[in-house]
């Protein structure tokens, strides 16, 4: 089946869907769970052995609650997204709030136009990361790794971009990245940084969810190499459908904090999001699936 044929069927369906209201999609959500978990176990193993990692001192049964917690959220995160394709503005901006945007507009109004915001794989972040009505003053730029399949990547990228926003190819981030620099244009560069590193970059490890973890850095050799300020987004999920973003700022002096200090920041500021509720990180990722010694 061609690429457009296949992204035409799948952006009718999901348009079929994204204007259903969020009880019903809900609801699917929940039969989705049991099929998702219980009929095809999609990545069960890799959720189950990435839980006893992180959380040796739970017994069996509280981490196979977790586990079921996390199937839950990951069924409500799939239909959160395909809401995406129908939610007006004033439903998103009331299930997913800014806390302190003014810390954006400060650091811009100090001078720096351009900023990096990291995030992770957490609670919704198609919500936020592809959503520039939460910053009515700066555009936002959401860096990204193209899908595989182009049917996908095409209908995501519409999903992501629906509000306004701008997606770059990772590919492309520096060339952007300087680009945006020289314009002078309020812009919010988002990076989703929890993410496995390739075996090309594994530059920096350190502890993370009680295993030896590396670390991406491309966010911390842009905002150090073109002076940018780095903010980390903490998410909360405080009831199914609702989340929030508290901004905390990891330096607007890139240039002057030591080698990795941003990257180790980004890592302690995640790992607290997730601890306070583990159901809400996307377990299904091999996040560790190097070790140590392939950097040599």
């Amino acid at each position: 089946m061609g690429a457009k044929i296949m992204y035409a069927l799948l952006r009718g369906w999901v348009m079929l869907h994204a204007h259903l209201p969020m009880r019903c999609l809900y609801f699917l959500s929940d039969l989705l769970y049991v099929l998702v978990y219980r009929v095809v176990r999609y990545r069960v193993k890799v959720t189950r052995r990435n839980l006893a990692a992180s959380f040796p001192e739970l017994t069996e049964q509280e981490r196979r609650a977790l586990e079921r917690r996390f199937y839950h959220h990951f069924t409500d995160y799939i239909v959160e997204t395909i809401k995406l394709g129908a939610i007006s503005h004033e439903e998103l901006l009331r299930r997913a709030k800014i806390l302190n945007p003014e810390l954006i507009d400060q650091l811009q109004d100090e001078g720096h136009p351009l900023l990096i915001l990291m995030m992770g794989h957490y609670g919704n972040w198609e919500w936020f990361s592809g959503s520039t009505p939460f910053f009515r003053q700066a555009h936002l730029y959401q860096i990204y790794r193209p899908l595989t399949s182009l049917a996908f990547d095409r209908l995501f990228m519409e999903l992501r971009t629906r509000f306004g926003s701008s997606g770059i190819a990772k590919n492309d981030v520096v060339r952007e990245m300087i680009r945006l620099r020289g314009t002078k244009e309020r812009a919010l560069s988002i990076f989703i940084a929890d993410q496995t590193p390739s075996k090309a970059n594994l530059h920096y490890w350190t502890h993370f969810l009680k295993q030896d973890t590396p670390f991406l850095t491309g966010a911390e050799r842009l905002a150090c190499k073109l002076n940018l300020p780095v903010v980390f987004c903490d998410v909360r999920q405080e009831a199914r459908g609702f989340y929030t973003v508290e901004m905390k700022l990891i330096t607007d002096k890139p240039k002057e904090t030591p080698e990795f200090y941003i990257t180790e920041r980004y890592a302690r500021l995640m790992e607290e999001t997730i601890l306070r509720d583990p159901a809400n990180w996307l377990w299904t990722h091999r996040r560790w699936k190097h070790k140590r010694e392939e950097k040599a």
